[in-house]
């Protein structure tokens, strides 16, 4: 995959009939979803970790590219899974674990569970906000990438922002907000008590909203917003695998 980032692939896992997309977020890569990914293949689960479109190459790809980009992406791991496995989960990372909520509501028959980490449906940012229709707005803005509490662990992100698709992030986190309670699969919403990018009110506003009867809220207590990279990754790979197998 000629400009793709090292580390930045996607990555597909075959095991058994039980199929799982774990999903990166917005400017982020593979990177912040591989362990979970490879935690769960362990467990003999089928997995599925797309690169996002105009993720994981470079700033001016991402520039180019929409939210429709970003959900076929997403698609085309759907379809490789579902020739694979009779039954699916969908795990993601803040953009990820919103497309969680959002490929749950669209297509409501299609999971048996979600476990959307960190995922956002608000942001309560207003300079960000202001920037998405702004004419005299800059081409970028600085990244939002790897607010980690570990020591010594770095996200692999693009360092920039390109403001076009904040306008694509924001009619996406619109959209999904007002889906969420067409949502009525089991959820599994993991927040982080502290979190830099995405307010941690995102996790207990989208418990409240689902139209699902079964949603439990964990609170990650040490970690920041990159949770599948800081110290709690072995706990949501942990509570992730149960969920599944009790569900």
């Amino acid at each position: 995959m000629v400009g793709v980032m090292e580390g930045a692939e996607p990555f597909r896992m075959e095991g058994n009939e039980v199929g799982i997309l774990v999903s990166h977020g917005f400017t982020g890569t593979t990177q912040s979803v591989r362990p979970l990914g490879e935690a769960l293949a362990r467990c003999d689960f089928t997995v599925a970790g797309p690169r996002l479109a105009g993720h994981g190459t470079s700033v001016q790809d991402m520039a180019a590219s929409s939210a429709s980009d970003w959900i076929s992406s997403v698609e085309e791991d759907l379809v490789w899974l579902r020739e694979r496995t009779t039954t699916l989960y969908f795990a993601g990372l803040s953009m990820g674990g919103m497309f969680a909520l959002y490929f749950a509501a669209m297509y409501p028959d299609l999971f048996r569970g979600i476990i959307p980490i960190n995922a956002c449906v608000f942001l309560k940012n207003p300079d960000l906000a202001r920037k998405a229709f702004d004419p005299e707005a800059p081409p970028t803005v600085p990244g939002v990438g790897s607010d980690i509490k570990a020591r010594g662990v770095e996200e692999l992100v693009y360092p920039e922002v390109p403001v076009p698709t904040i306008r694509e992030l924001m009619a996406l986190m619109r959209v999904t907000e007002d889906l969420l309670p067409a949502v009525e699969t089991p959820t599994l919403i993991f927040q982080s008590l502290e979190d830099h990018v995405v307010p941690p009110e995102n996790g207990p506003y989208i418990q409240e909203h689902l139209g699902s009867s079964r949603k439990q809220l964990v609170p990650l207590k040490n970690s920041y917003h990159v949770a599948t990279l800081d110290n709690d990754a072995d706990y949501i790979a942990e509570q992730t695998i149960r969920f599944i197998l009790e569900n």
